[in-house]
């Protein structure tokens, strides 16, 4: 049996590279990295690019595929010829629930104002207001 070399690639700044270049097939991204700003803006990125990840749980469970004790992410560049038809249904579903997927993605923002600042514009309103009654 014949083992490819080089198919599964980590580190973030090497899958950040795959990602840019649309070399990347399939990224997976660990849940639990501390800090979570390392992997943020990964998801983004591959909705940018078009490239399908996953979020899976453990780092632990990632480190083990690529012989470390953790990593953060992985991403797959190559696959055998038998293995491509599994890797596109893969793809395809990852897409189907990370990718495209509304409910997944944050909204920012509400256009809901905290108590104190109701009151500060309210204030605003008021003076404007008054203002405009003034030079009427």
């Amino acid at each position: 049996q014949r083992r490819v070399h080089g198919a599964l690639k980590y580190g973030l700044n090497h899958i950040t590279n795959l990602i840019e270049n649309k070399k990347a097939r399939l990224v997976v991204i660990a849940h639990d990295v501390d800090p979570v700003e390392l992997i943020l803006w990964l998801p983004a990125l591959c909705r940018r690019q078009d490239v399908p990840f996953a979020i899976v749980k453990g780092k632990s469970r990632l480190g083990k595929l690529v012989h470390l004790k953790t990593a953060a992410a992985v991403a797959l560049t190559e696959v055998r010829k038998e293995d491509v038809a599994e890797l596109e249904t893969l793809a395809k579903n990852f897409r189907a629930q990370f990718n495209e997927n509304a409910t997944v993605r944050r909204e920012w923002g509400g256009g809901l104002l905290g108590l104190k600042s109701q009151h500060r514009e309210d204030a605003k309103k008021k003076a404007h207001e008054q203002e405009t009654l003034k030079k009427a």
